[in-house]
């Protein structure tokens, strides 16, 4: 799916998504990634899949600029245990869950208001 938001041209935002990758500013990602305000970073968890996800992952992506982390599970919506993600909730960073496409959608509204958000992106390894 393709999305379009009229913005700032040096604003990263995603511009389309499928099962095994997201576009940001219209540049393909097929590995797992951190988005915010800074830039794109190939997140940790790459290559892994869900039930690989540790605590050390959520310690990696608390950033202090963040005030929302928007964490895009795939296809399909999972939640990380509570115990993986104390590191948000130590450093005071909400946590919204949700597929792929919703983080896609909620992140580019956040970011046009210039909220302090970051998508990490999950994608899994096929198979």
């Amino acid at each position: 799916m393709k999305l379009h938001l009229n913005t700032d041209v040096n604003q990263l935002l995603f511009t389309g998504y499928g099962g095994d990758h997201v576009l940001v500013n219209g540049r393909r990602h097929e590995a797992s990634l951190l988005l915010t305000a800074r830039g794109i970073e190939i997140a940790p968890w790459a290559g892994l899949g869900f039930d690989a996800l540790t605590a050390a992952h959520f310690e990696w992506a608390a950033r202090p600029e963040l005030d929302i982390l928007l964490l895009g599970t795939g296809s399909r919506l999972r939640f990380p245990h509570p115990s993986l993600t104390r590191a948000l909730v130590d450093a005071r960073i909400g946590l919204e869950v949700m597929d792929i496409g919703a983080l896609c959608r909620t992140y580019n509204i956040l970011a046009t208001e210039g909220r302090s958000v970051g998508a990490a992106v999950l994608i899994e390894p096929a198979g």
